[in-house]
Order: C-alpha cells, then structure tokens, then sequence
C-alpha cells in the first residue's frame, strides 16, 4: 500500500497531502524535529524525531521505498527517496525524476556556493497559488502512476 512522507518542518502543502491522501484512503506520515500540532485524522501519522539537521531526512529515508511517495524541499532526501524506488515531489509541484535530480543536485551545490561567495542572495520566490495548484495535481499524478504500474 501507498504511504506518504511528508519532511514537514518548513512545508507549505501539509493540508494539501492530507486533502489528496483522504480521497485515496493513504496513510500520512508528517515527519518533524520541531513537533507538529496533532490533526487527530486517523490517517495522519504524526513522527516527532530528536533534533539534528538530518534525523527527519533519515528517518524518511529509512522508511520509504517503491509505490511510496515522498513529500520535500530538500533535494539530497528527494535523491535518497528515489534511490529506493519511492516518487518524490517538491512542494512546488515539481516532481524529482532520475533524469532530472543530477541537475538538481548540481544546482543545489553551485547555489550554494555562490551564497557563501555573496555572488547570490537568498532563496527561491515565495510560495503561490500556481505552485500549490501544480503541487496538487503533481501528488494526484504520482498517485496515479503508481497504481497504473501495480496493475501492469
């Protein structure tokens, strides 16, 4: 059975996992080191992990596999996730691939440079309607592929 992962601390789409995760009866793992506010949904599985800069990325990463569904921002989770046949969507709807996250990586790592280098500044844009429109439709999507691919 399907099983989402959500790496919550810091994601704008919780509500819309469990919106899409409710019409598909799937479970929700919302995976914090800061503790999220209990919803009391019977398929929202709250997992409060010790502080550290990995320990949610690490438990999720434990746990998630193939026909699984991984919800993050951070791309080096995205390539674990994918590394073990799970989906993994950013929270702008844009879905992590194998053919695209050597890209991402790569990107990640030269921003990141030019930030410590003060050649860039800041993140991404904020976060809109488009994005949380296009995060919705890429969970619908991955939701469907994956049942289309157990009935292959």
């Amino acid at each position: 059975m399907t099983e989402i992962y959500v790496d919550a601390d810091a994601c704008p789409v919780k509500d819309e996992v469990v919106r899409v995760a409710e019409r598909h009866g799937l479970t929700v793992h919302i995976v914090s080191n800061s503790g999220m506010r209990p919803t009391g949904h019977p398929l929202v599985r709250p997992v409060v992990v010790a502080a550290g800069p990995d320990a949610a990325d690490d438990w999720i990463a434990e746990r998630a596999g193939i026909g699984d569904i991984v919800v993050t921002g951070d791309i080096p989770l995205a390539a674990r996730a994918l590394a073990k046949g799970a989906a993994a969507i950013g929270h702008n709807g844009n879905p992590f691939t194998e053919a695209s996250i050597g890209m991402a990586l790569a990107m990640r790592d030269l921003m990141r440079e030019l930030r410590e280098t003060g050649d860039a500044k800041g993140g991404g844009p904020p976060f809109s309607r488009a994005d949380r429109s296009r995060f919705l439709q890429a969970l619908e999507d991955a939701i469907q592929a994956i049942r289309r691919a157990r009935k292959a």
